[in-house]
């Protein structure tokens, strides 16, 4: 699940987020690891500016800081960052911090990264917009350098160049994840040529097929052709975001596209993402509070979750 608090857009946060800090975050992270979450993910942004401000808000916690704090208070739940926008910063200052998350967490690292969307962020960085899938495609391998096993690690390409360099520590994780992040055909395709894994910024479930199916043959013609540089030889691992969801019957307006009722009708809805080849979804609930939110990811974990797999 995506950790709400840590940022606040006005499309997904909660009203009680807004007063809610560093305690409640950590009930949270602490209840989806105890129930048996495979991950709880971070956002990035360095700065929202004022046209973007009413409906992102301006609250978006740092992910680095924010998921090494909360792998503090848990034991097993992996820690994402989605999506990471990497092509602001020099891949040897990411992997700097990213491989000592992982260092510190014990290999609970999965590293989420994306193109960003917002020029401003480039502009003030000194970074190019126009630029930014380009280089973000070789944030990527330079990032599989950077995050190996090698003290010394090696990069020459058109945007960064680097040797010589050691890091210590190295990431506790063989092998990093890398899930790419985005919807449009250049995400997918990046996906498919260089990612882990995929995530999906939240495709309607009658889109998710068509673009399974394209990243999939986007992949496979890689694959023949030599060209899916860095990626795992394991399949990808595709992801999607649900609906909102409540677990039970609302006594109060959870919204039209909320999916609601028993613990049953809940997972048999859920089983039709596993049917179009997803391996992973991401879920939001619906809540009033701190205490409803942790009873939702209890109630999840506790009778919804064993339903998933038959």
């Amino acid at each position: 699940m995506q950790l709400p608090i840590q940022s606040q857009s006005t499309i997904y946060a909660e009203p009680w987020e807004a007063a809610a800090g560093p305690g409640d975050l950590r009930a949270v992270a602490v209840a989806a690891d105890r129930a048996g979450f495979d991950y709880i993910a971070s956002c990035d942004h360095v700065g929202v500016p004022r046209r973007l401000a009413p409906a992102m808000s301006t609250i978006w916690y740092d992910p680095v800081a924010t998921l090494a704090h909360l792998a503090a208070v848990t034991e097993r739940v992996r820690l994402l960052s989605h999506v990471a926008v990497v092509g602001l910063r020099h891949p040897l200052a990411t992997a700097k911090q990213y491989a000592t998350l992982d260092h510190l967490s014990g290999g609970r690292l999965i590293l989420g990264v994306g193109a960003g969307h917002v020029r401003e962020e480039f502009e003030a960085l000194g970074h190019d917009f126009g630029q930014r899938g380009a280089v973000l495609d070789e944030a990527i391998d330079a990032l599989r350098a950077a995050l190996g096993p090698e003290e010394f690690p090696e990069h020459h390409g058109k945007f960064y160049d680097f040797e010589g360099l050691g890091q210590l520590p190295r990431p506790a994780q063989p092998r990093v994840p890398v899930w790419v992040g985005g919807s449009s055909l250049a995400a997918v395709r990046r996906a498919a040529l260089k990612g882990d894994g995929w995530l999906s910024q939240g495709d309607p479930r009658d889109r998710l097929p068509e673009q399974i199916a394209t990243l999939r043959r986007l992949r496979a013609e890689a694959a023949r052709g030599g060209a899916a540089d860095g990626c795992s030889e394991e399949p990808i691992v595709v992801g999607a975001i649900t609906e909102p969801l409540y677990v039970g019957r609302p006594g109060w307006e959870v919204g039209r596209r909320t999916v609601t009722g028993a613990p049953e009708e809940l997972a048999e809805s859920l089983r039709a993402y596993r049917a179009m080849g997803v391996h992973q979804i991401q879920v939001r609930f619906r809540c009033r509070s701190r205490d409803e939110l942790v009873d939702q990811i209890t109630a999840f974990g506790a009778e919804v979750a064993p339903h998933l797999d038959h």
